[in-house]
Parts: C-alpha cells; structure tokens; sequence
C-alpha cells in the first residue's frame, strides 16, 4: 500500500459503500453518480492492491480486505474528526495554552487582575506563569519559552521582539517613621544618596536605573547593604537599617505598613513596563487575546498606578490639586 494515497473521501466512500450495500444508495448520500463512485472505489483497490467489494448485478459484497479496509477508515476518520474539533477548539480558546514571563514585580502587581479577567473569558486555557529577572523574560520570549511577557524597558537591541508600553514606573524613597524620611515632604535624590542606603544587587533592572540616577548628578552610590530580591530591601528598611529607592510597582511585594512612601524630586528617570513578544510570528490565539486584553486595559492600569508610588499626604495633596 503506498501509506500516502488514500484520502479522507476515499475512506468515506468505502464505508458508505458498507453501509448502504450498493454503489448508487452510497453515491446518493455523497451526492455524485455511481459511477463515478464506482472509479473512486476501483482506483483506490489499485493503489491499496486488494479488492474492497466483490460487485454483483444487483448487490455489492465487502470483501475480507474490505472489512480490515474499513476498519482503518474508520478509525482515521474519528481521529480526523476529533483532530478538527481540537483544532476549532484551540482557535475559538475553547481550549490552548498560554505561557507568560514577568518580572516578579509585574507578577505580583498587575498580573492578577488580568488573569482574572482573561481566565473568566477563557476558562479552558491552561497558563503558566512564571518570574524572572527583565533578561530572563526577555530571553524566554526570543526563544519561545514563552508566549509574551513582562519587561522593565525598551527592548530596542532586540530587533526580533515587539515591544507595547504599558506604564512609567516612577521610583520613590523609603524609610520608616522617624527615620531620615521622617518629614512629610519630596526629597531631593542626593538627600537619599547621602543617607545609609540599601542597594539593589548590581545586574537588576533597578539598580540600573538608580547608578543611571548617580551619573546624572556626577557621584558613585556608596550603598551600606546591597540585595538581591525587593523584599528584602523593604525588610532591611522596616528594620530602620536603612532607606531605598524603589519603582512604585515594586511595592505590593513588601510589607509596607511601617514604611514611609516619598517623593524623589529629581531622580530622572523611570522604569518603563511594557509587553514583549516576538516579532515576525504568528500569536496563538490566546497569546494574541491575551495581547489584546492588555492593550484594551492599557489606561486603567496606567490609571491604577498613578498613585500607587507614594501615599503619604504629600503625594495625596499633590494628586488632589492635579486631579
């Protein structure tokens, strides 16, 4: 038999043929005459060199050969069946799987909403999340680990991801009540620099941008603890070991209550949050739902984090006056 003959029509006609016990009943329910029906079974016994039906003036016997033929056909019918019904269920996100890279802090502070909602519309989508620093999202997304993903700054070295912002994610200083931070006011970034600071490990997406801040006003950070994970930096902080400066969306991730949120004046810069994923390929349907719902969300979570940086009634008396 060459394996790769035989089509899907040619297994269909043979059962009709079976069931119905004659050529013009099965090319009635196939909608063409018997005899070109009767050439479709005649060149498929060619091609699987074994004779399906034995025909008679007025009836049409199956074979032995036709029997085991028969059983294949529908076997490899159910299975295109069902194959088609998965792939229309995996389009329609009846059914798929989404893989998304984040960066903790982004996983913690604007993901779950979004899951929330996506999952309520999609509920047999499988996810996997799953944290990472801003180049381990980023290298995950380029070799399709994962779907799309959470990252702090434009990708723009990274001409094979698109890149949609999300949000600007200013930096604020921490401290306890009664600490250096302990009046109710911005603070200039040179204030905080001279104060024990503790410092987000060198290679973070932070720490980046905080030396960014010490070049912009000509002197080294001579911080007194460096670490590797934010909360860790709120624990050292609560502590009164020290103050720090983090993106606003950093902080879900500590335990805020007996910390002191400030204003930085002039730190210069922000942490832009965007979605990456790879350019020149084609979304799954839910990576491209997924896109779609962010994008759709885009200024409500942009709304969201307006204020989430700093509470303390400095900042609320300023976003009262801009409000």
């Amino acid at each position: 038999m060459k394996r790769n003959d035989p089509e899907l029509d040619d297994y269909r006609a043979v059962l009709l043929v079976l069931r119905c016990g004659s050529f013009r009943a099965a090319a009635d329910a196939l909608g063409v005459s018997p005899s070109a029906l009767s050439r479709q079974v005649a060149a498929l016994e060619r091609v699987v060199g074994a004779r399906l039906f034995d025909r008679h003036t007025r009836r049409v016997a199956v074979t032995p050969q036709g029997r085991a033929f028969a059983r294949v056909a529908e076997r490899t019918l159910n299975t295109a069946e069902a194959g088609v019904e998965e792939f229309e269920a995996f389009v329609t996100l009846r059914r798929g799987r989404l893989t998304i890279a984040g960066l903790p802090s982004v996983s913690a502070g604007l993901l779950p909403p979004l899951l929330e909602r996506f999952t309520a519309e999609h509920p047999e989508v499988d996810l996997t999340i799953f944290d990472a620093l801003s180049e381990g999202v980023l290298n995950a997304v380029e070799m399709g680990r994962a779907d799309i993903g959470f990252a702090a700054g434009t990708p723009t070295a990274r001409t094979r991801l698109s890149f949609h912002a999300l949000l600007d994610d200013e930096f604020v200083a921490l401290g306890t009540p009664g600490g250096p931070l302990a009046e109710d006011r911005a603070y200039a970034w040179e204030e905080l620099m001279a104060m024990s600071f503790v410092a987000m490990a060198v290679g973070t997406s932070v720490r980046e941008l905080v030396d960014a801040a010490c070049a912009r006003v000509g002197r080294a950070l001579e911080p007194r603890f460096e670490v590797s994970h934010i909360a860790t930096a709120g624990a050292f902080v609560a502590q009164g070991l020290g103050v720090t400066a983090l993106p606003g969306l950093t902080l879900p991730m500590l335990r805020v209550d007996p910390l002191v949120r400030r204003p930085l004046t002039d730190f210069g810069a922000v942490r832009r949050i965007g979605l990456v994923w790879r350019s020149g390929h084609t979304l799954s349907p839910a990576a491209q739902a997924f896109l779609e719902l962010v994008r759709q969300e885009t200024p409500s979570i942009q709304a969201q984090t307006l204020g989430l940086g700093d509470r303390s009634p400095t900042t609320a008396r300023r976003a009262n006056r801009s409000s």
